[in-house]
């Protein structure tokens, strides 16, 4: 089971940085996703994984799960969701202003150097 998981937190992983390096915008947005997605995993994992395992020790219980991973997971998942859809209008607004969703590495309109001897 760890190493599922942890080979599915890899995975996630290398696809997020893997789409985050891209030149567009819209593989950015869903590389963003799958690094929030890796980590959600990861935060989850790190409540050890426990199967039928209640989430408040009682008297009858064996024992417990802790429950403060999986509130930070569905606390993450919210946060994630409201960031997503802030990127993708900025991305949107981006994309109807240029009609291109290409991120620019290259200065279209650089600022001209000064000539050597000009006093500013």
């Amino acid at each position: 089971m760890e190493l599922l998981l942890a080979s599915a937190i890899g995975v996630l992983t290398a696809g997020g940085i893997y789409l985050v390096l891209r030149l567009r915008s819209f593989p950015v947005i869903l590389g963003v996703s799958l690094l929030s997605y890796a980590v959600n995993l990861f935060l989850f994992a790190s409540g050890r994984l426990v199967v039928n395992m209640p989430p408040i020790l009682s008297d009858d219980a064996a024992g417990y799960t802790d429950p403060l991973p999986q509130a930070l997971v569905l606390t993450a998942i919210v946060i994630s969701f409201g960031m997503s859809a802030v990127v993708v209008m900025l991305a949107l607004g981006a994309y109807l202003s240029s009609r291109t969703d290409e991120i620019d590495i290259d200065d279209p309109d650089p600022i001209p150097e000064a000539e050597p001897g000009a006093v500013e």
